[in-house]
């Protein structure tokens, strides 16, 4: 892992008391999030997070606290048992509040559609709330009747 001059390269979770991250880095952030969910890398994903993350699916579905705990959801050391695909089709970030937005499908043995909030400290993701939908189609299907 390479960290130069406190930019996010690939080792996010190494950064600590940084200033609040622009747009790149939040893409950078949030697609680290889904390559360690997509190589089976429960720690690459896991170190995005704040070591006091909160991770949930409201309003009690279910929720992870802390560094650990997502590692653990993500899969630990011995991974998940099933291939997880998850791919992103919008991001969005407001800079000021440091608050962010993605789209998202992953595939876990079924395919879900859905959408996260999350808001950023220090550079790592400090809160992540996400909301989905089991569906049997692809992206397309699922937003055919409103795509942009």
């Amino acid at each position: 892992m390479l960290c130069l001059f406190g930019f996010l390269i690939d080792c996010p979770a190494q950064l600590t008391n940084r200033k609040p991250i622009n747009r790149a880095e939040f893409i950078h952030l949030m697609q680290t999030v889904a390559a360690g969910l997509n190589e089976n890398n429960g720690r690459k994903a896991a170190d995005c997070f704040a070591l006091d993350a909160i991770y949930s699916e409201p309003p009690n579905k279910q929720i992870y606290r802390g560094r650990d705990r997502i590692f653990e959801f993500f899969g630990g050391w011995k991974g998940r048992p099933k291939v997880v695909q998850m791919v992103w089709h919008h991001l969005a970030f407001d800079e000021q509040t440091q608050v962010g937005s993605g789209e998202f499908t992953i595939t876990y043995g079924s395919t879900v559609h859905g959408m996260v909030s999350v808001k950023i400290r220090e550079g790592l993701i400090g809160n992540w709330r996400e909301y989905f939908y089991p569906s049997a189609l692809d992206w397309n299907g699922f937003i055919l009747q409103n795509p942009f």
